[in-house]
């Protein structure tokens, strides 16, 4: 089994109409042992940008820690909150620099940018950046999410069908991954509010 998928994980972030999704499982286990069934992967960074963190859930704490500590930084140094593209820009440099012996976490960044245009990138544990226009996914259940993913998207969807589709995408995929599951967690962002939603999902 490999490190990444000790704990179980899975992240996904759709783009909709001047918004953006993004959810994930709430399943921390240790390899097929359930230790928690309420693991927040999904985090803050301000109101118009989110991180999801799939891979090793103890290295996906410190990572966030190091994140919000060099955000706060910029916040001091700049007088205003990071662009999602220089945030992922900032996350691939700091999983680069410890390329060696790296953070097992594969990261899902969402947020809003310039004109409220949603912008979603994925990257793998050493900060080698994929940018999508539709969604990306990450974690023990990538390959399902695709799946579900590419038969259920559509452009330019309204918040709500948006929330539907992911949600819908999501519950479907842990269904077919015995790493993840137990329920989701899924945000919807628009340029005015952040929606935060919990999914009941099957509990096995």
């Amino acid at each position: 089994m490999s490190i990444f998928e000790y704990n179980g994980s899975a992240v996904v972030a759709m783009v909709g109409k001047n918004c953006f999704a993004i959810g994930s499982d709430r399943r921390l286990g240790v390899q097929l042992q359930t230790v928690a069934t309420d693991f927040q992967r999904i985090s803050k960074i301000h109101d118009k940008l989110f991180i999801g963190l799939s891979g090793l859930a103890s290295d996906a704490q410190t990572l966030y820690q190091r994140l919000v500590f060099r955000h706060k930084l910029y916040q001091l140094r700049e007088e205003r909150d990071m662009k999602p593209e220089t945030f992922a820009s900032l996350v691939s440099a700091l999983l680069y620099e410890k390329r060696f012996g790296p953070y097992f976490c594969q990261p899902v960044i969402a947020g809003l940018g310039d004109e409220d245009k949603p912008f979603i990138c994925t990257m793998d544990s050493i900060g080698a950046k994929e940018l999508a226009k539709d969604f990306v996914v990450a974690g023990t259940a990538s390959e399902s999410l695709y799946g579900a993913c590419e038969s259920m998207f559509k452009p330019d969807l309204e918040p709500e069908e948006l929330f539907e589709t992911i949600s819908q995408a999501l519950l479907s995929s842990v269904d077919r991954d015995c790493l993840s599951g137990w329920g989701g967690h899924v945000y919807v962002v628009t340029p005015t509010e952040v929606k935060e939603r919990i999914l009941k999902g099957r509990m096995d």
